[in-house]
């Protein structure tokens, strides 16, 4: 089992525990300041600032909390060298950006959902041009972890009216049909190159001075699932963990992608009659459970990622 560890500040440590609020179990160790757990991913948080991912996806939600790959240290594997670029027909692919680069007029991809049971899985692209800026900084613009539900809310429609976006929303029940054929990885690697390729031909023919890709995975996994795609965006391509503290587009992109994330999560509670909660904690257990003493499987199918541990939990529960 991957095992990732992270040494964080008390201020970081007080961020995750808000982002994995709807995620939290309990744990009655006394140095453990929280207990998450997300799509097959423990994350154990202690007093002293130790920040543990213990997992099949450890490597990667533990990417999303690192300001530089040493920050985290696997216990499953060595550190790997860092890629180096080979040329504009290879993209770029490197962790470091080079200086002066939050200024430049980029196209930035983010995703939200894919540890959530509950709700889809949408994925968002959005071009930053350097002359808008500084205006997507004065409406607030910023790392999502860092802003309320209620403010990314109000931000998507101003920034959907000042930048060009591109946004993909795959419900649970197009994500259930396709999920066997694509592991979660391979399905983000598809659904950003697919909203960036649209993108592009958006704003065609102005072309960004680079593209930035919030990381999920190596550089090098991120290509070997592009090779079957048909329209492959590789030039110029550059892959930072944390990218929406690099630049202003990705951090539009997260912000589009959380509220629209937030949009569906309400229609479909309105639909089903229940509050779906996002994240994969406890909560989502009882609340599945519910749905399939409803409507079984297929009216789960319709709200949740059934390949999830908690569909197992919400079967013993509802005693089907």
């Amino acid at each position: 089992m991957t095992q990732v560890v992270l040494t964080s500040g008390t201020a970081q440590v007080a961020q995750m525990k808000e982002h994995y609020q709807s995620s939290l179990v309990a744990n009655k160790n006394p140095y453990a300041a929280f207990t998450a757990k997300v799509a097959g991913v423990t994350i154990t948080a202690y007093r002293s600032g130790k920040v543990m991912f213990q997992g099949p996806g450890a490597q990667a939600e533990a990417g999303r909390w690192q300001s530089a790959p040493s920050a985290a240290q696997s216990k499953k594997t060595a550190p790997k060298k860092k890629a180096v670029s080979k040329g504009k027909s290879n993209g770029i692919d490197t962790s470091k950006l080079p200086a002066g680069f939050s200024q430049w007029s980029v196209a930035g991809s983010d995703e939200v959902g894919n540890g959530s049971y509950f709700g889809p899985l949408v994925v968002a692209a959005v071009y930053a041009d350097k002359e808008n800026l500084a205006f997507l900084k004065q409406l607030g613009v910023k790392d999502s972890k860092m802003l309320t539900d209620t403010q990314i809310r109000q931000l998507a429609p101003a920034i959907m009216k000042l930048v060009p976006y591109q946004k993909l929303v795959v419900t649970p029940e197009k994500y259930n049909q396709v999920q066997p054929r694509y592991n979660a990885v391979h399905m983000k690697v598809v659904l950003h190159n697919q909203a960036l390729d649209l993108l592009l031909k958006k704003i065609a023919p102005t072309k960004p001075e680079a593209i930035l890709v919030d990381q999920f995975t190596s550089p090098a996994n991120y290509k070997k699932y592009l090779q079957a795609e048909p329209h492959k965006v590789t030039e110029k391509l550059y892959f930072v963990t944390k990218g929406e503290q690099y630049h202003l587009a990705v951090a539009a992109a997260s912000i589009l992608c959380r509220a629209s994330f937030l949009e569906e999560l309400d229609k479909a509670s309105a639909e089903v009659g229940m509050t779906l909660p996002s994240g994969a904690g406890s909560k989502s257990d009882q609340i599945a459970a519910r749905i399939l003493q409803k409507g079984g499987l297929p009216l789960l199918t319709k709200y949740a990622k059934l390949h999830f541990a908690n569909t197992e939990k919400a079967k013993k529960i509802a005693g089907v």
